[in-house]
């Protein structure tokens, strides 16, 4: 049994190979802070930012949000979404969200969908801190060592001025 399990685990990391530029918005739903569906195939956005942050209310991870936070005026003008995502339950990110008044949904991925559909990390129930630029549905950016409180700056360099 424990062999079986073991080359079922093996087999489900291989099945989600890490993302490419040119690789396709992965079509997820999830539940958001408020315990409702959020469906990535719905946003008609030019850029959907989908940035991955291991604990909500932590330090590295609250800077991360606010940096967005701060910047959120000039990215939604320059047509960006910006969806943040952790393992943490509902009510976890909307404590969170309220706390620093972020903008944005936070995505609540309990069942680490989201982390696997990214191939991020998740380690003893952390998702690793990562962060994916889309333009009209395909991958144009992508930072697997994602910043904390340069995370808008780096996407705004990345963008068109």
């Amino acid at each position: 049994m424990k062999l079986l399990t073991l080359a079922l685990l093996l087999f489900s990391n291989l099945a989600f190979a890490e993302l490419k530029i040119g690789d396709p918005l992965p079509l997820l739903k999830g539940t958001n802070q408020e315990n409702k569906t959020v469906e990535l195939k719905t946003f008609n956005e030019k850029y959907i930012l989908v940035y991955f942050y291991p604990k909500a209310d932590t330090p590295g991870c609250t800077k991360q949000a606010c940096s967005l936070r701060d910047s959120y005026v000039i990215l939604q003008k320059k047509g960006v979404k910006i969806l943040g995502v952790s393992t943490d339950k509902p009510e976890d990110q909307k404590a969170f969200k309220e706390k620093y008044k972020l903008p944005f949904d936070l995505i609540a991925d309990t069942d680490q969908k989201w982390a696997k559909a990214f191939n991020v990390s998740v380690t003893m129930g952390f998702a690793s801190r990562q962060a994916f630029l889309f333009k009209d549905g395909m991958l144009v950016w992508f930072d697997t060592s994602a910043a904390t409180d340069k995370q808008a700056e780096e996407v705004l360099d990345f963008l068109p001025q």
